[in-house]
């Protein structure tokens, strides 16, 4: 929602998309989300720049390998910093940018329960952003600090304005 507020184009862009899939109906329903392109590339698109979990799974090595002038030795422990790879330049045009336009998958290593997890947050934003107009209190800029630990998330809470929809596109 942060990264809406903060692209009001991004936001306009959804909130047509779900509003006219949704044809006049007062609630969007999982069986709504197929057609819902934009929503994915937006819920895809935040997660690239606002991971939850910035270090992947630790791995192991299963040989010796040379990387990027590296000896790593079989059995050695990785921790991949998935964070920096979702804002490398050498990967991605503009990597601080917010652009749902550019969607990119996750990988055959992604969460098994991600399937479940992704319906539950379509459904949430899709409804959200059907019914309500959403603003900020003040014009000022999003304080879009993070916050380190287990899991990463804003440092301080989003306040943000919804102001019921009079009527359904």
């Amino acid at each position: 929602m942060t990264e809406l507020l903060r692209h009001p184009r991004a936001m306009e862009t959804l909130q047509n998309e779900v509003r006219g899939l949704a044809q006049g109906k007062a609630e969007v329903t999982e069986d709504d989300l197929g057609y819902m392109q934009y929503l994915k590339a937006v819920i895809k698109e935040t997660f690239r720049l606002h991971p939850p979990d910035p270090l992947l799974v630790p791995r192991e090595s299963t040989q010796d390998i040379k990387l990027f002038g590296y000896h790593i030795p079989s059995k050695t422990q990785i921790i991949i910093d998935a964070w920096t790879i979702r804002r490398d330049p050498l990967s991605w045009e503009n990597p601080h940018d917010f652009l749902p336009e550019s969607p990119f998958g996750a990988g055959r290593r992604r969460c098994p329960g991600i399937s479940f997890a992704i319906v539950v947050i379509e459904v949430a934003l899709a409804r959200l952003v059907h019914n309500f107009n959403f603003s900020l209190p003040t014009p000022e800029e999003l304080d879009m600090t993070e916050s380190n630990g287990v899991t990463i998330r804003r440092k301080s809470p989003l306040l943000a304005l919804a102001t019921p929809c009079s009527t359904y596109n």
